[in-house]
């Protein structure tokens, strides 16, 4: 079989545009992912300010492990329990500066943890750092671990 010059072009002509497809597809693919995870960020915001049960146990992993900037771990159970009987009376809550990436199965999510909540009274302000780690399950994104960290002053 005798290969000519435009056959070779012809070849690597349709090659390099089928890669592009799948590339295409797959930063298409990221994108949906990565959106996804940020709503999965946001109902998690609401569902802590809110105090929701079902919307902490929708977007949680049964196996998550939740870090707090004091060095307290909890699993999923001590984390909703401790949302849903807290003392003091979140008034707002927010997440500035949310980056979320993408790799495979997992995403990062960073992001500023920043509540305004008040105690007997008393008007607290809490501004820490966060690093959620969320995990494709069941065609869903679940949160599997977090950790609260002190910002540099």
């Amino acid at each position: 079989m005798n290969v000519s010059r435009r056959d070779v072009v012809a070849a690597g002509a349709l090659a390099l545009g089928a890669s592009g497809l799948l590339l295409g597809g797959s930063a298409s693919a990221q994108a949906s992912d990565e959106a996804a995870v940020t709503e999965g960020v946001e109902t998690l915001r609401k569902a802590i300010l809110q105090a929701d049960k079902a919307g902490l146990e929708q977007v949680t992993s049964d196996r998550i492990s939740y870090g707090h900037s004091d060095g307290r771990v909890e699993t999923k159970e001590e984390f909703i329990k401790g949302v849903l009987t807290r003392k003091q009376v979140v008034k707002s809550l927010a997440f500035p500066d949310l980056k979320v990436s993408v790799v495979g199965p997992a995403a990062i999510a960073r992001h500023i943890y920043l509540a305004e909540s008040e105690l007997d009274g008393k008007a607290t302000t809490t501004r820490i750092g966060a690093l959620q780690v969320w995990q494709k399950q069941d065609g869903g994104w679940k949160l599997l671990a977090r950790q609260g960290f002190r910002l540099p002053a």
